[in-house]
């Protein structure tokens, strides 16, 4: 029997957008509710999409501009990266494509990135908003927007807090590994280009395809 696929997943974004309790949801079930370390301990284990099976590895990093430096050692060896952005914060979504894309392609050009928007409970939450009045919330269609901006294949909006979405966020980052986007080649008319999206209102991926003049999605199982 053949050793599984090793996949080296790892998670950026601003700090304080819910990296770490993302992984901490997902690889345990729970939402932290004491105490949040800063950086998430490495984690491995065997995880079966459509079918296959793979080892896959999380790695967490430090959103702050103190880890700058330290912060690429990790890239080293990524086979995919979740960007995360909260969908509560605009700067944090304004910064996806102002600091993180540059920076990405910068230390690791041509691995695939999903992105991520966090959050997504708080987002409909009307007693946040009068809590914290600067928040501004971010749509879905911002999300796809940033989404086709920066050429990522897939954008899924999840909580950590509900759980929602949240093995959908590395099920698709294992997807895009496993089944990378093909090469574009000259553009015809037949062409059509296709994304996986899961929005806060599903709990199934979706592939979303353009074709002619309107977006056409299909689920994906």
């Amino acid at each position: 029997m053949s050793a599984s696929r090793f996949i080296k997943c790892v998670t950026v974004g601003d700090g304080a957008v819910g990296k770490t309790c993302l992984l901490i949801s997902y690889t345990s079930n729970t939402f932290p509710t004491d105490y949040v370390p800063t950086v998430f301990d490495n984690f491995s284990a065997n995880v079966v999409v459509n079918g296959a099976t793979v080892n896959l590895g999380l790695w967490d990093t430090a959103g702050q501009e103190d880890y700058n430096r330290l912060r690429p050692l990790s890239y080293r060896g990524a086979d995919v990266f979740i960007l995360a952005f909260s969908l509560i914060s605009k700067a944090s979504y304004e910064n996806v494509s102002k600091k993180w894309i540059p920076e990405l392609k910068h230390y690791a050009p041509g691995v695939p990135i999903v992105l991520v928007g966090t959050k997504l409970d708080l987002r409909d939450d009307k007693q946040f908003f009068i809590d914290h009045p600067g928040a501004v919330p971010i749509t879905t269609a911002q999300g796809e927007e940033l989404r086709k901006l920066i050429g990522a294949p897939a954008y899924i909006e999840c909580s950590s807090k509900t759980q929602q979405n949240v093995k959908a966020v590395f099920d698709a980052a294992i997807r895009v590994v496993l089944q990378p986007p093909k090469q574009k080649k000259k553009k015809s008319k037949a062409q059509k280009a296709c994304s996986f999206m899961v929005a806060g209102d599903s709990s199934e991926p979706f592939q979303i395809c353009y074709r002619g003049m309107k977006w056409v999605g299909t689920p994906v199982y």
